[in-house]
């Protein structure tokens, strides 16, 4: 009932009119495509509803599976896009009500005081009510919500009942169907972007998360039983206004477009007796009921941020008798209120569309995180089917009308932009610092006052605290950087983090060799020690707090953290080794014990993402002379196929650098049938490098499509290496490397496609001199 009545709203009969005028007809075409769409993002939110059914939807999966300041944003836009909503469906309210005193005589031009008018207090009060119900507690909230979208379902099913009714009697009502698309396609997807929120109000289910029963099998249900049910009505409301009506001297779809809003109700004069009063009674009860969940639903949300001290703390308080959140519903609704009274909500309104559509964005991201992190620790009551392909067509179909709406409504765009960059701001002088101080505060932070732009972190391993430092001290020297050294005292989660604090002193004392190696080497230095339930959460809000540009840390920890891996916003130098390094990275005093001292530094180098950092660290430690440099560029693409593979002019460049500053540059082809199997590619390299005898080595996190972090015959390769490895890591927002190469990947197709048309080409041409000459 919740999602029925956030869906239909005063929608099905504004909306439809001008869908009408636009797409004709083919409406009914333009919702069924609409549902379609809305199904590939229905399924992430009825996978994480069911997986995580906690009050803030999309806000609470998006700060589970996408970094910071991700959840922040979307709760923040989110809120704002319900309040939004809830003004527009309070003011449709009060037009909807004036307009069926109009059509009785009564009077409504009145001002209560000379100062308000009446449908603004209609508007208010409508607000009001909603509000004191939904304090009252969850039970009454459903059974307000229940009574209203019952009567408003009843009213829906007369007018479809009685244009059945009307064309069953008419032998010709087919001939209002025979111009079915008057306006083509263009006027299907105008129809398309005009109607297409309305079928995302299944958003408001996940919000009752932890207030439903059996939440893990009822909110996917209720997502796809509701989303069904109000496609199925949109088509049957439009199919009917269409098909049982005849105007004289001109078409159906033609009479009811030209009225635009009013277009459901001129239809429905023509169906029923009284059909104007069955619509705008219709539309004053499903804006009631879409109230209802909108008020519902951006309490939760700004309950779930003053839960996570994204939002002021008092935000979650719970209301002792009415066990509701009573702060976040009051807070809600008065700026509910205020923006019903005072603003112009027609081009808000369009801005809340392209807020839902960035919040639906973010969380067909974080549904493909998400598995990632927790993989089969969590308790699916329905998971998505052909998993990544669904959510990664999300994310195109909704960013495609994203972009359609910048372009036909830039304003919406503007507002939103406003709107985010007022949160980012919010987020970086408030908030991010209140959640820090709650998640992972700080009791101790020495070192030197300064501070360098470039800046290293190192989590602090007690078994061995300098095997990782001299990996710094020697990119810190290259960069003019400075070292972050963050020690994490790590509390059990039904302990309060308080007692930690006895660790602190212990922790400090830990510091000092390594307080003296730093100054000896004159490296700027500070050391943070913090408590945390959790030490990625520490290391994450480190990362952020002190900007951190690289996080060098150990291998093992690194790929069995699938959280920091997903959520981490700085680039990663993975080491791993058995305490086997055989070097330092002091200079060589002279040109004898330079050579008595140079390792082999072997790089494995593919061109992909990693590959800027791969580089970057070959040439920071080649910087101090201790090395033999190998290069051994992996080429994954035929021969034949070079010219056209974007990115290799780059590489070619790289290639000819590197040799011109002394540098081999050694390469190995990897034919398609040798990239099909993992343990064939792995094989393959680990063979040339074993001509290396190399004492270091320097690769990408992935090789091709193959992951050092999860592939286990790579990972069983970096082990037979019996040598540090290096393991580099490019930051990249999650699900844009797999976007990116989906994009790359049909651009290669199509150059691909473009030579072999011209050697089609070619080969014609030649036939043609041969056919002449003979």
């Amino acid at each position: 009932m919740v999602g029925i009545a956030a869906m239909v709203g005063g929608s099905i009969f504004v909306l439809t009119g001008p869908a009408i005028g636009l797409a004709g007809s083919a409406v009914i075409v333009a919702f069924i495509i609409n549902a379609i769409i809305t199904l590939f993002t229905a399924m992430a939110y009825a996978e994480l509803g069911s997986a995580m059914p906690e009050a803030g939807g999309g806000y609470l999966w998006v700060r589970e599976g996408l970094p910071r300041p991700n959840a922040f944003i979307s709760g923040w836009m989110a809120w704002f896009a319900h309040i939004i909503a809830g003004s527009l469906y309070a003011v449709s309210f009060a037009s909807f009500l004036t307009g069926l005193l109009d059509m009785t005589n009564v009077s409504h031009d009145l001002l209560l005081l000379n100062i308000i008018p009446m449908d603004k207090l209609i508007a208010v009060a409508s607000i009001a009510a909603f509000t004191y119900i939904n304090i009252k507690g969850t039970s009454e909230t459903g059974k307000a919500g229940d009574v209203v979208t019952i009567i408003q379902l009843g009213l829906i099913f007369i007018l479809i009942a009685a244009g059945i009714w009307i064309m069953n009697g008419h032998p010709n009502w087919e001939m209002n169907f025979s111009n079915f698309a008057p306006m083509g396609i263009s006027g299907i997807v105008a129809a398309m972007g005009l109607t297409f929120i309305q079928f995302e109000g299944y958003e408001v289910i996940v919000q009752t998360g932890e207030e439903v029963k059996n939440p893990r099998r009822n909110i996917p249900r209720a997502i796809f039983i509701s989303l069904t049910v109000v496609v199925v009505l949109y088509c049957l409301v439009a199919f009917v206004s269409i098909g049982a009506i005849f105007p004289s001297g001109i078409q159906s779809w033609e009479y009811i477009g030209q009225s635009g809003e009013l277009g459901i109700m001129k239809a429905a004069e023509l169906l029923v007796p009284y059909g104007a009063f069955i619509v705008l009674g219709g539309g004053m009860i499903s804006t009631l009921a879409a109230l209802n969940a909108t008020t519902f639903s951006s309490a939760r949300v700004a309950f779930a941020m003053g839960r996570n001290y994204n939002m002021p703390y008092q935000f979650s308080a719970i209301h002792k008798k009415n066990k509701t959140p009573y702060v976040a519903i009051l807070m809600s609704s008065i700026i509910m209120a205020i923006m019903a009274y005072a603003l112009p909500l027609a081009q808000i309104a369009i801005a809340a569309g392209v807020i839902f559509l960035l919040l639906f964005t973010q969380v067909n991201i974080a549904v493909i995180t998400i598995r990632k992190i927790y993989g089969d620790k969590l308790e699916y009551g329905f998971k998505t089917p052909l998993f990544p392909v669904i959510p990664i067509i999300g994310v195109f179909l909704i960013l495609g009308l994203a972009i359609y709406l910048l372009v036909t409504q830039p304003l919406s765009w503007a507002i939103t932009v406003v709107w985010v960059v007022i949160g980012f701001f919010i987020y970086r002088m408030y908030t991010f610092r209140k959640e820090i101080d709650h998640y992972a505060p700080i009791v101790t932070s020495e070192g030197d006052l300064q501070r360098k732009d470039y800046r290293i972190l190192i989590p602090f391993a007690p078994e061995d605290p300098d095997r990782l430092l001299k990996y710094a001290i020697r990119i810190a020297k290259e960069n003019i950087g400075e070292i972050n050294i963050l020690r994490v005292i790590t509390v059990p989660k039904q302990t309060p983090l308080s007692a930690g604090t006895g660790y602190a002193e212990t922790a400090k004392k830990s510091f000092e060799p390594l307080d003296k190696l730093l100054d000896k080497q004159d490296i700027l230095n500070h050391y943070l020690v913090r408590i945390s339930h959790d030490e990625s959460e520490a290391i994450l809000a480190t990362v952020e707090e002190q900007k951190i540009d690289l996080l060098i840390t150990d291998f093992e920890t690194f790929r069995n953290d699938k959280k920091l891996q997903t959520l981490l916003t700085c680039d990663v130098l993975a080491i791993l080794s058995e305490g086997n390094e055989e070097f330092t990275f002091e200079l060589a005093k002279n040109s004898k014990s330079k050579e008595r001292t140079q390792k082999n530094l072997v790089v494995l180098y593919d061109g992909g993402d990693h590959s800027d950092v791969v580089l970057k660290a070959t040439s920071w430690l080649e910087r101090s002379g201790q090395f033999n440099v190998n290069v051994l560029y992996i080429n994954t693409k035929n021969e034949d196929k070079r010219e056209k593979i974007v990115g290799i002019t780059d590489i070619l460049k790289q290639k000819e650098y590197l040799e011109q500053v002394g540098i081999e540059f050694n390469e190995i082809t990897l034919s398609d049938n040798d990239l099909r199997y993992s343990n064939v590619t792995a094989d393959t390299i680990l063979s040339s490098l074993g001509n290396f005898q190399p004492d270091v080595v320097i690769t990408g996190a992935t090789i091709s499509k193959f992951s050092l972090f999860t592939d286990p015959h790579f990972l069983n390769m970096l082990y037979e290496l019996k040598c540090p490895v290096i393991v580099a890591r490019h930051f990249a927002i999650p699900g844009v490397h797999t976007i990116k190469t989906l994009i790359q990947r049909l651009r290669t197709f199509i150059l691909e496609r473009i030579g072999d048309l011209k050697k089609l080409d070619k080969l014609k041409s030649t036939f043609r001199h041969r056919k002449y000459f003979l």
